[in-house]
Parts: structure tokens; sequence; C-alpha cells
């Protein structure tokens, strides 16, 4: 009762808002709705969306110009860094001398010189090395791998539309699973596992429309209304979309409600098996917040210290959702 009575009372203009308690067992149950075939259908549609070979491998501020940063990338070696000028570079892991990680040299003069033989390597290509096509979004760092991708090239990763950076904070969250990247997508594709597997951030979720099995490409979106919960009784609610602009990448965008034309992508890049032979998949998630509102200036001014935190409620988000997808693939992998 005393809760129906500050709802009463609240303004209608905040954007946080009461949000009545609710048991997790009285939640009107989703599983009718969650057709898999529905959700197979929605996948399949974004597998077949061209990706040019691009694959995100990084967030950009972890690629710097004193340092080389190592990953693997469709079971590739890798090395990337910056020259003098912040552009980005990347190439190959492995020094062509005698096979060193190149992610244990040195940036010298915008060339990484490996620390077994001294031998450097660069923009130029020399010595046998040659560098690979890298992109910088301003929050992802990307390589186009054209044997692994195995499509037409094009010259920069298929991007959705994102806030402008002067009016956005954004922060990326990565983690590693036990699947292949379809599981991370297909996981995305089912908003309607949010506030019974998320109860912590979610409530009162609702799939608005969903796209049929045979969705044409204009309506190959899903509308949710749902409620982010910030605190206890507190919540924000906003309408969000979710689509696939290329077969690795599902993108959610506010498009109603407290922070209208945010961005949460979700990016999923095969770094290829394991030592258990087991395909690894690593998600990095990028959450691009904006908002109209004055006060979200300050907000931004205060981006270092809320990035840790935006970082930290993806990383529990994922590390629950990490689990349904690789819970996918075993059963795949076991039949």
């Amino acid at each position: 009762m005393a809760e129906h009575g500050i709802a009463k009372r609240w303004p209608a203009r905040w954007p946080v808002q009461p949000t009545p308690r609710e048991l997790w067992s009285a939640q009107e149950p989703t599983f009718r709705d969650a057709a898999p075939a529905l959700i197979e259908a929605a996948a399949k549609r974004a597998e077949a969306r061209p990706s040019g070979n691009w694959f995100a491998f990084a967030a950009s501020s972890d690629v710097r110009p004193d340092r080389p940063f190592g990953t693997r990338v469709a079971g590739r070696e890798l090395v990337a860094w910056r020259d003098a000028a912040g552009q980005l570079l990347v190439g190959p892991g492995e020094c062509p001398h005698l096979g060193a990680p190149l992610a244990q040299g040195r940036v010298v003069c915008d060339t990484v010189v490996c620390r077994w033989h001294g031998l450097p390597v660069g923009a130029s290509g020399k010595y046998g090395w040659e560098p690979l096509p890298g992109h910088d979004d301003g929050v992802l760092a990307w390589v186009r791998l054209d044997g692994p991708g195995g499509e037409e090239p094009l010259p920069a990763p298929v991007l959705a539309p994102r806030p402008a950076a002067a009016g956005s904070v954004a922060a990326v969250t990565r983690l590693v699973g036990v699947c292949e990247p379809g599981d991370v997508v297909a996981n995305r594709l089912d908003p309607w596992h949010g506030s019974w597997f998320h109860p912590y951030s979610f409530a009162h979720l609702t799939v608005a429309s969903a796209p049929p099995v045979d969705a044409s490409e204009e309506d190959d979106r899903f509308v949710v209304d749902v409620t982010f919960r910030v605190g206890p009784g507190l919540g924000v609610p906003v309408r969000a979309e979710f689509g696939c602009p290329e077969p690795r990448t599902v993108v959610m965008t506010i498009v109603e409600g407290e922070g209208e034309g945010s961005v949460v992508e979700t990016h999923a890049t095969p770094l290829g098996p394991g030592p258990d032979g087991r395909p690894r998949t690593a998600v990095l998630e990028a959450t691009i917040a904006t908002s109209e509102r004055p006060g979200f200036a300050l907000a931004r001014r205060a981006a270092p210290a809320l990035r840790p935190l935006m970082r930290r409620a993806a990383a529990r988000l994922w590390r629950d959702d990490l689990a349904y997808a690789e819970r996918r693939y075993a059963l795949r992998a076991g039949r």
C-alpha cells in the first residue's frame, strides 16, 4: 500500500520511477512466445547478412601506442598497436623470423620490435610480415580477415547508428565462453528470458512485437518494453529495439524513454579452439549511453568513474548469458 501511495505522488517526468516488487514465480510465463523456430529464423537471417570479413577484437582504449596488444581471432594470433598519430596497426602475432610472440615485444618508432632478436615490424610490411586491414570506430578496434571470413571484403565494418561521441559515454566489456558466435547471437535474439534469467536487472519485461519466421528486412526487429532496475523499488522504464546489422552483432537501441538513442552492441568474435578442442567465442559488449537531459553533461565529465560501473553491470549479465550460450552449444555438440 505504501509503495502504491508513493507511485501516485511520484513525478512522471522523472526518469527513475517506482518499480513495484513482484514475485519471481508470479511472472507471466514466456515460453509459449519464445518459439525456438522464431529465434532460429532470426539468427539465420542475421547469419546471411554481409560482414565484409570484419571482426571486433578489443575496446579502442585497450590498443595503445606504448605497448603491443595481443589476441586471437578465428584461430589466428594477432598483434595490434598504435603509431604516434594514433593510427591503429594490426597484423600477425608471430614474428616471421622464428615465431616469437610479437605481443611481448616493444613499440619503438611506430614499429613493434621483437624481443627475441630485434626484428621490427610495421605499417610498411618487411621481412615477410604484412599488416592486416584494421579499423577503429572510436569504441571498438576491428581487423579484417578475408581467409576466415570467406566473404567479399568491405572497406569498413557494418555498424548500426550510434550516438555521437561528443554527447555520449561508452564502455566495453569482454568475456569469453565455450560456444560459437551463433550461440551468443541467438541468446540476444531471445528477449523473453530477460526478467526470468536476470531479475536483478530487468522487471516488467514485455515483448511488444517480434519478427515472424518469414520476416522481411524492414520488419526484422524485436520491440521490447522493459524496466531497468537501478535500486530497491526503483527502475527506468524504456522501449527498446533489437536487430542485427551483420552476422556477429546484435544491437539494442532505446527508442522511447530515458536515454533515447543509447545503444548496446553485442559483438560475438570467434577466437578458435581452446586447449580442449572446443570453440571459444569472445563477447565484446559496447554500451554507448546518451541523454538529452542537461544533467547528462555532468555524467560525461564523470565518465572515468562511470565506465567501471557500466562494465561491471554488463559483465554480471554476460556471466549468466554465457552460461545460456554455452549450454546451447553443449546440447548441439552432444547431439
